[in-house]
Parts: C-alpha cells; structure tokens; sequence
C-alpha cells in the first residue's frame, strides 16, 4: 500500500485531528500519558513522574511537561 493510498482512506479522520489541534506525533506517546496519569493517580509527585517518563522514554524534562500540557487539553471544539 503506498502512503497516498492511506492519507485517502483517512482523509477525513486526519482533517478533523488537524483542524483541532492534534499532532499526529503525539501518537508515540500515548503510552507516556497513560503512564503519568496512573502515576499521578497513586500519588507520586509531579517531578519525580516528569523525571521517571523522561529517563524511561528518553525525551528531555521539559518535552514530557509540554506532551502533557498538549495531551490534557481540550481540542478545539469549534473546529470539529
């Protein structure tokens, strides 16, 4: 299958994700956010969790507050 092929069978699906705001890299880290969000949910503190995901993932300190800043958002609602 060529990559044409894909972008056509989910045009519409990658439309609506760009028009409101999604970046399809972010896809990558899915697993990073399930991963913060358990951790903050047994209690562990923000810092230790930020620095934990970075050495586990090996993106920067300040990479994996701003994927979390971008996952927790709400999406552009308007746009959908």
């Amino acid at each position: 299958m060529k990559v044409i092929e894909i972008l056509k069978l989910n045009r519409e699906l990658l439309n609506i994700c760009r028009t409101a705001g999604i970046r399809l890299d972010d896809v990558r880290y899915i697993e990073l956010y399930n991963e913060y969000s358990w951790l903050l949910a047994e209690g562990e503190k923000i810092t230790y969790i930020v620095a934990a995901l970075s050495d586990k993932y090996g993106v920067c300190e300040r990479t994996v507050y701003d994927l979390i800043r971008r996952l927790k958002a709400e999406c552009n609602l308007l746009a959908v």
